[in-house]
């Protein structure tokens, strides 16, 4: 049996009721279609678990479960939500109680509602008035700060990293959750130590992380498995250019983590990788796309959609943008190459950029990963509008200022 937590703190408390908003029988009905999608393959499972972590965490705090440090503050996340239920009039509350059952379908999930909720804490925290006009008053935008007589609207969304990748992730994990039987079959019959090295120029697609596999999935699976039925070393079309190699790295004798940090190095952050082992042998698996990932170019075109969408125009206004489906390398990689603020800066300087004073990124480091392992809140990236007439006035500065 798990072990039991101690008793939770009122914030934790607040996750239950959360769980309960809709009635305890749809949340349990939730977990349940979770479950379920976490069962589909060990690989595409463990993607779905990671996608879904806040949710999986309130339901373990539900359940009085240990929840680690990440976990802990997920859930206690999620108890803000009930904070920010309460405070609302009862049409606000109709409004997130739609949103609250939209986030528990498919493949959506909790983190656009914490993205608000957030967003409006930190504002708050900030010396900013935040009214909550998209629950509220039913705006386009989510929020309403004000400070000194000064106003400013903020919309915010949430950008899948996906929409950036020419091979999706969740496309990936699926395939290899496919093809592990037919891998490990063959390596009984075949001991040793095998790299099959895959360039895909038309990519490899998944509708969602939820979805189910696509023709283009299956027909790749199908090229690889006649590939070592037919002993065959290469094979290659406009879809796909695969070859089987020897498996020459050092680290292949090692265990599974050493030897992945070991082709994450030879193959570089945007390699999509997999490792199969029956005893002793290897198989080791590496995907690349043939152009690299725009994810920041992803985000500036959503931004571009946004502005004229989800702004008044009659107001300074803020574009808050979350970047889902991204793990701790490649944020990074997007923070410390200005990727993202790069193409940020590119926006501003479109007819459709007129209303913003200012855009922000954020990802699930910031949400729960970087506060739990430091104890430290770690700041949203912020691009100021050099040209917008509210970008240098005082009231609105800690809210539109560059950090980077």
């Amino acid at each position: 049996m798990p072990p039991k937590s101690r008793p939770v703190s009122r914030s934790l408390t607040d996750t239950h009721r959360v769980c309960s908003i809709l009635g305890i029988k749809r949340w349990r009905a939730r977990m349940g279609e979770l479950n379920d999608m976490i069962a589909r393959g060990a690989r595409i499972g463990a993607l779905i678990a990671q996608r879904h972590a806040a949710e999986l965490a309130a339901e373990k705090c539900r359940q009085g479960l240990a929840l680690n440090p990440t976990e802990a503050v997920l859930a206690q996340r999620v108890g803000t939500l009930f904070t920010l239920y309460k405070s609302l009039s009862e049409a606000g509350r109709v409004r997130f109680e739609a949103q609250l059952d939209a986030a528990l379908r498919g493949a959506e999930t909790l983190i656009p509602l914490l993205h608000v909720a957030r967003t409006a804490a930190l504002h708050a925290a900030l010396g900013f008035e935040v009214r909550n006009s998209g629950l509220e008053d039913g705006t386009p935008f989510d929020l309403l700060i004000s400070r000194e007589g000064c106003e400013a609207e903020i919309a915010c969304d949430t950008l899948s990293a996906e929409e950036g990748r020419t091979v999706h992730r969740a496309a990936w994990m699926r395939l290899m959750d496919r093809i592990d039987p037919d891998l490990q079959s063959w390596l009984a019959t075949h001991p040793g130590r095998y790299l099959l090295k895959m360039t895909l120029p038309q990519g490899l697609r998944s509708a969602d992380v939820a979805g189910g596999e696509t023709d283009a999935l299956a027909a790749l699976h199908q090229r690889i498995s006649s590939m070592l039925t037919q002993s065959r070393r290469a094979d290659h079309d406009e879809a796909a250019v695969l070859r089987l190699d020897p498996l020459m790295l050092a680290a292949a004798q090692a265990n599974e983590n050493g030897l992945m940090g070991q082709l994450r190095r030879e193959f570089g952050p945007e390699a999509h990788l997999a490792v199969t082992g029956s005893g002793q042998a290897v198989f080791v698996l590496a995907a690349r796309a043939a152009s690299e990932n725009e994810v920041a170019i992803a985000m500036r075109r959503r931004l571009a959609a946004l502005a004229p969408a989800r702004l008044s125009g009659t107001r300074p206004g803020i574009l808050a943008m979350f970047i889902e489906d991204t793990d701790r390398v490649e944020w990074q990689l997007l923070r410390d190459h200005l990727t993202l603020e790069g193409e940020a800066r590119q926006f501003l300087t479109f007819p459709e950029a007129r209303p913003v004073v200012a855009v922000t990124c954020t990802s699930r480091l910031e949400l729960g990963v970087e506060l739990a392992q430091t104890g430290l809140e770690r700041a949203a990236m912020r691009f100021r509008n050099p040209s917008h007439p509210a970008a240098k006035w005082p009231a609105l500065a800690p809210a539109v200022l560059s950090t980077v």
